[in-house]
């Protein structure tokens, strides 16, 4: 099925999305990395706000390339999301819905998708330059000192993704392998 959605995300547009489904997102959407994502902890450790309100946003897990002359953003593929793991259930608790990165996740972390209703999303690996030209515009809102691993609020308009882990837990890379392993018998 094919989904063109508005970002943030609210829990209901979330919920219709299945495992398996191709979204375009158009709208708001917030990058950070492994850096940033240590940052918002320790923030969170010292009951600091974070830079950003958690509910309904939409978490890519990207470092761009310098942009190019003329556009907003350099290249913008996506980064490996285990690496986010070990955050992210704190992020969903606080009302996270999206996240879009690349590779398997976490039992920890779909047990806290299913439980928020939210959704990871997959970006394909090596498309960064395609991707970018989904990126409308690009701006630096946290931790800045990080350099590519700041905190950009993105627009972007039909910015393509494929769900990997909808909000019932069904898995993607579980049940596709389980579907295509019957052929190599």
């Amino acid at each position: 099925m094919e989904h063109h959605i508005q970002a943030p995300i609210d829990k209901s547009d979330a919920g219709k999305l299945k495992a398996g489904d191709y979204v375009y997102i158009s709208g708001t959407i917030y990058t950070a990395r492994d850096a940033a994502h240590k940052r918002m902890q320790e923030a969170l450790e010292k009951e600091e706000p974070l830079p950003l309100d958690m509910a309904h946003t939409v978490i890519y897990y990207m470092g761009p390339s310098p942009a190019r002359e003329g556009r907003p953003i350099g290249s913008a593929g996506p980064t490996t999301a285990s690496r986010m793991d070990k955050y992210a259930p704190a992020l969903l608790d606080m009302g996270l819905t999206g996240m879009i990165g690349k590779g398997k996740r976490s039992e920890a972390v779909r047990e806290a998708i299913v439980r928020n209703g939210a959704v990871y999303f997959a970006a394909v690996g090596g498309a960064g330059a395609l991707l970018s030209k989904s990126v409308l515009s690009s701006e630096v809102i946290a931790y800045d000192d990080l350099g590519t691993e700041a905190i950009r609020k993105l627009e972007v308009k039909d910015f393509p993704v494929i769900v990997v882990i909808d909000s019932e837990g069904s898995n993607l890379y579980e049940t596709a392998v389980a579907k295509y392993s019957k052929y190599l018998k």
